[in-house]
């Protein structure tokens, strides 16, 4: 089962490349305050339709490059 993760485009600068940032939240065991964490991944983009701010679904798939590892499912 491959991972579906929603996140915000933060830059469109590369060639069919995008970079997407992923947040996660979770409450933290001893002090039960919330905690956001966050991690970019690069993602495979063949159509350049997804502007920065734009929310999209990515899903991991075998890669495609050194660190590609995602390809974008919905805008």
């Amino acid at each position: 089962m491959a991972k579906i993760l929603i996140g915000v485009v933060v830059s469109t600068k590369m060639q069919k490349t995008i970079v997407v940032r992923v947040e996660r939240r979770f409450k933290h065991r001893a002090y039960k305050k919330t905690i956001v964490k966050h991690k970019k991944y690069k993602v495979h983009n063949e159509d350049s339709k997804i502007k920065v701010g734009d929310t999209v679904k990515i899903q991991e798939t075998k890669p495609i490059s050194k660190d590609k590892n995602f390809i974008v499912v919905k805008e």
